[in-house]
């Protein structure tokens, strides 16, 4: 017969009842102390906000080292984690005008399942250093050129101890888009997939065939990808429409690319907008999700990030009551009948100064109204309404009668 007499953790026992018995004890007394620290874990886990840092990463452009003014979103820890760096687009004007951009409503996706986002402003950009270079009509080196700096930023992030540099991937809006395209055509180290938010250029270069030259472009990186990558388009794209879209997703593929195009109709007035707005995120996610999945890259939520407190309505005055604005003279209160028309999110703040400014879409633009109001008019200024509300807790003032300055801010790459 066989029997349970040589001992239980090292003591003898009588019985293989007994061992049993103690074991299970042993099982409880262990959960009794270790529900405590998941519970503290978990709520400390889902506290955490998203957390901003404006870092400068050199890299090597035209042969000399510059440094790329770059915005920074990390999960709490120490890493280390799968990087998303989003690359960002190219306004009209003089790119050195151009402001930092965050992306807050990707960043907020991608942070939340774990990832740090790393956003460069390119040679030139902003307040990156360097000149940036123009190759004209030529959209396949423009592409490979502001490809140079994107390499360099994986060059300076796999050297990172928070960075898990097997999982890496690049994204791009519009201009950006061309970038990620671009460096598809590299083999570079851990980077698995690439997306793409309405990809290109319109060139304003002297009389540039653009469309043209850039379905060259993305047949000639289309005929060198090596890295798989998923596209997003929209209907009523101000550059780039669906149907345009099929044209150079046909000349990439045709010559040898990989990539999953998504058609997906209008988005609100302008489709270009997609990946700056909180609501587009309804759009491109779930497709991101499947593309994420088949690569190897994490989907699962792993923080719950808490967001600012909206400022709440008040009785001061209806939405559409025009009149009851502070400090605006007649042109600022036309503009406020024009912030009306606007879809939400928007938001419209004044200053005492007579000043005004609006915003719409993006991901918040009370942040963003209040900042373009107090760097056009100098003076402090005060959100008077967001979406349908108005949250004004001032006094009721007469216009001011010095100059009047005035901004409106829309999402414009």
């Amino acid at each position: 017969m066989f029997r349970w007499d040589t001992g239980c953790f090292g003591k003898p026992v009588r019985s293989g009842r007994q061992c049993v018995l103690t074991l299970l004890i042993r099982c409880a007394l262990t959960l009794i102390f270790f529900i405590p620290a998941i519970a503290t874990a978990a709520s400390a886990l889902s506290d955490a906000r998203l957390i901003e840092q404006v870092i400068r990463i050199p890299v090597t452009s035209a042969r000399s080292v510059v440094e790329l003014e770059t915005t920074l979103f990390k999960p709490p820890g120490d890493g280390p984690f799968p990087v998303l760096i989003m690359n960002h687009g190219k306004a009209r004007g003089n790119p050195r005008l151009q402001e930092r951009d965050r992306f807050i409503a990707i960043s907020r996706e991608f942070v939340k399942r774990g990832y740090a986002v790393v956003i460069p402003m390119r040679t030139g950009f902003a307040h990156s250093g360097g000149r940036y270079i123009d190759d004209g009509c030529n959209l396949e080196a423009n592409g490979q050129t502001q490809a140079n700096d994107v390499q360099g930023v994986v060059d300076y992030l796999v050297q990172q101890p928070w960075v898990d540099r097997e999982r890496l991937l690049v994204a791009g809006q519009s201009h950006g888009g061309l970038t990620a395209l671009a460096l598809g055509t590299r083999t570079v180290a851990g980077v698995r997939g690439l997306i793409n938010f309405a990809g290109g250029l319109k060139t304003d270069s002297g009389p540039c065939q653009w469309k043209a030259a850039l379905v060259t472009a993305f047949a000639d990186y289309g005929a060198k990808s090596r890295i798989p990558s998923l596209w997003f388009y929209g209907a009523n794209d101000s550059y780039f429409n669906a149907a345009f879209a099929v044209t150079l997703h046909a000349a990439f593929v045709n010559a040898g690319g990989v990539a999953r195009l998504i058609a997906f109709g209008d988005f609100k007035h302008d489709a270009h907008q997609l990946s700056g707005s909180r609501d587009g995120v309804r759009i491109w996610w779930p497709e991101t999700e499947r593309f994420l999945k088949q690569i190897g890259m994490p989907t699962d939520e792993v923080l719950t990030l808490v967001q600012q407190p909206r400022l709440p309505k008040t009785t001061f005055a209806a939405i559409d009551n025009v009149n009851a604005i502070p400090y605006l003279q007649s042109q600022g209160r036309e503009q406020y009948r024009i912030f009306l028309s606007k879809p939400a999110p928007r938001a419209f703040a004044v200053s005492s100064s007579g000043g005004w400014s609006w915003a719409e879409d993006g991901d918040d633009p009370v942040e963003r109204v209040l900042a373009t109001c107090q760097r056009t008019t100098g003076q402090p200024c005060k959100v008077y309404a967001i979406d349908e509300d108005v949250v004004w807790t001032g006094a009721s003032e007469p216009a001011a009668t010095m100059p009047v300055f005035a901004s409106q801010s829309t999402p414009l790459r």
